[in-house]
């Protein structure tokens, strides 16, 4: 059974930082790549940053140069850290993965990110 598990949402002053994390269960996370996205109130979900199984990254042009993804593959884990947060980063921020044809998908429960002006 894959379970995908986020924490370190909480409520930050706009230039702050947060580091979420993401830890998966019941697939062989070495092999897969994650996602981050997030979904802002009256908004649809878009994705933030993915990261591949050989490390490789991708972040979107928002938040470029203030986020960054990363895998901890003896734990599991994949991170997200975000500093210099805005309060447009105020969102639910859900990790997902999504494998094999046709595609298996999962989502984590989320975890909200409040920025403060």
């Amino acid at each position: 059974q894959v379970q995908l598990v986020e924490s370190g949402g909480g409520l930050v002053q706009a230039g702050g930082s947060l580091r979420l994390s993401c830890v998966a269960s019941g697939i062989t996370f070495s092999r897969k790549a994650i996602g981050w996205y997030r979904q802002a109130p009256g908004k649809q979900r878009e994705l933030v940053a993915a990261i591949n199984s050989d490390g490789s990254t991708n972040v979107v042009d928002s938040v470029k140069g203030r986020f960054t993804i990363s895998r901890d593959n003896v734990k599991n884990t994949v991170y997200l850290q975000m500093n210099s947060l805005k309060p447009e980063d105020t969102a639910v921020y859900y990790c997902n993965v999504r494998y094999g044809w046709p595609a298996s998908e999962f989502w984590g429960q989320g975890t909200q990110v409040t920025v403060s002006s």
